[in-house]
């Protein structure tokens, strides 16, 4: 029995010390990929630094990697967190979306910060959460921003 549970677990560690060589790919495509949505979405200075440091991570073509990214099992982890986060909403194709979805897209965003979902806990544990002033502009900004979308799609409706 002891020679079974040795094997496995010297096989679990060859295991971790082969993933440190195959690495997911990054989500790295740089800042100009959110200047399309800040420019239309207009948020103050910082209402964008929010973003930034809250959001744009997972929810962006540019994400800043924290030094355990490097690290197998994380960096797998880190990498399914982002593409996952990233298809349900992505600032970096904000262009792509139409005006119902980017409607649509800020009202997920507001309903999603004032649950307390966004960001998620296991972001907080460890870059900590949004103060709670942080929370009120980001919302005020969010409802604000989705004023345009619905004078378009009432338009468009007319």
């Amino acid at each position: 029995m002891k020679k079974i549970i040795k094997f496995i677990l010297l096989l679990g560690l060859l295991a971790l010390v082969v993933m440190q060589f195959i690495r997911p790919e990054k989500n790295n495509a740089g800042y100009e990929t959110v200047m399309a949505f800040e420019n239309e979405t207009k948020p103050s200075v910082h209402v964008a630094s929010i973003l930034k440091e809250n959001c744009y991570d997972c929810h962006s073509d540019q994400t800043q990697y924290p030094w355990y990214a490097e690290i197998a099992p994380f960096s797998y982890w880190l990498a399914d967190h982002i593409k996952h986060a990233g298809g349900k909403f992505n600032v970096s194709k904000w262009e792509s979306y139409s005006i119902k979805k980017k409607d649509h897209k800020l009202e997920e965003l507001i309903e999603e910060v004032k649950k307390g979902n966004m960001p998620l806990d296991s972001y907080t544990w460890i870059h900590g959460d949004l103060a709670e002033d942080d929370k009120v502009l980001l919302l005020q900004w969010a409802t604000v921003a989705r004023l345009q979308y619905k004078g378009q799609l009432n338009m468009s409706s007319n």
